[in-house]
């Protein structure tokens, strides 16, 4: 199922480029985050089903559009059709780079049995600590699966790389959405980050977090965060030596 497919100017820049990022918004997901900001297609399913056929028809499409790559939105649950899909795009033409767009709660089996087709992955770091995961996630498990993940995802692809117009075809791009009062264990993703992955890693360290869905219920998390929060997440990515990203 899918929600939507488009040109996409609201992704990063190496992915955006000159004609937008080629993104598939597919539906449901395998967290239960209660501040999904897309709650509509990954918590209530607002979207179309359609053919693994009309899957690789609209890679094509987009494609056609003049996009740099294709991006997969919430792939996890949708690997085996996105994998079926695939060789009927390529052998039409497909060649555009592949993004792999999760929230980092992976099986680390089948991101190995991904080595060689994704491009670009492009995780979520949420949390580090478990009680904040099972508490905004309901996955105690996240951290431990999110690190093991990461390290897999950069073992496979390296650090971002750009071409001479600054658009990203292969590599590593890590999201981090700064959460209010610290419960995003920002300076503990950092840390693991530049030490535990690369120094050279792309980051982008997110200020848009709104109190949608169920946050409300949650107080610590029920407002926006503040510049000085931001300013203390970015100080913490450069204390660690993080330089590329934004």
């Amino acid at each position: 199922m899918i929600s939507s497919a488009f040109a996409h100017f609201g992704e990063e820049p190496p992915l955006v480029g000159y004609y937008g990022s080629g993104t598939i918004f597919l539906t449901h997901c395998n967290l239960r985050c209660v501040f999904c900001q897309n709650y509509d297609i990954s918590h209530l399913g607002d979207g179309e089903v359609i053919s693994v056929e009309q899957l690789a028809a609209i890679m094509l499409s987009l494609q056609k559009r003049g996009c740099h790559n294709i991006n997969f939105v919430t792939p996890t649950h949708y690997v085996p059709q996105i994998v079926e899909a695939l060789p009927l795009a390529i052998e039409r033409g497909l060649r555009l780079p592949l993004v792999y767009n999760c929230g980092g709660y992976e099986s680390l089996e089948v991101i190995k049995l991904l080595d060689g087709i994704f491009d670009i992955y492009m995780p979520d770091i949420k949390f580090l600590r478990p009680e904040h995961s099972e508490r905004y996630c309901s996955a105690p498990d996240y951290p431990e699966v999110v690190r093991e993940v990461l390290k897999e995802m950069h073992r496979q692809v390296g650090d971002l790389l750009l071409d001479e117009r600054g658009i990203a075809y292969r590599g590593l791009l890590i999201r981090h959405l700064v959460m209010p009062n610290g419960v995003a264990d920002t300076e503990e993703v950092m840390a693991f980050i530049a030490r535990e992955l690369s120094p050279h890693s792309y980051v982008n360290v997110m200020a848009q977090y709104r109190p949608l869905y169920k946050a409300y219920q949650f107080p610590e998390i029920s407002r926006r965060i503040t510049a000085e929060e931001y300013r203390a997440a970015v100080a913490a990515a450069e204390r660690e030596g993080l330089h590329r990203g934004f």
